[in-house]
């Protein structure tokens, strides 16, 4: 059975940094898109960022471009998200998910996605 588990969230002053690792259990992500999302209180889900599994093409949100950085390492099955400096506005539960390779896309990264983590909460203190 497909298991994502993130980690690496946690409470971390503004301009801080944190990495989030996004671990894949019971199928192989090689052929995977992977993308990163969150949600803050009271809010939509909203994309953050996503990574194609040939060329690995990334795709960010703009309210993170220049501060958040995907990356993936198919030999460990992990999908990572560099976040520096971080806002009070980053502060959300983040979720990776999985997608088709594929899968239908708008502005590079899938519109459905299939396989979901249970989350992971950052906190960015102003």
């Amino acid at each position: 059975q497909a298991q994502l588990v993130e980690s690496g969230g946690g409470l971390v002053q503004a301009g801080g940094s944190l990495r989030l690792s996004c671990a894949v259990s019971g199928f192989s992500l090689d052929y995977y898109i992977i993308g990163w999302f969150r949600q803050a209180p009271g809010k939509e889900r909203e994309g953050v960022s996503c990574i194609n599994s040939s060329d690995r093409q990334t795709y960010y949100a703009d309210a993170v471009k220049g501060r958040f950085t995907i990356s993936r390492d198919n030999r460990k099955n992990t999908v990572y998200l560099q976040m520096n400096s971080l806002k009070p506005e980053d502060t959300g539960v983040y979720y990776c998910a999985t997608a088709h390779p594929h899968a239908v896309t708008v502005g590079g990264c899938p519109v459905q996605y299939d396989s979901w983590g249970q989350g992971t909460q950052v906190t960015v203190s102003s």
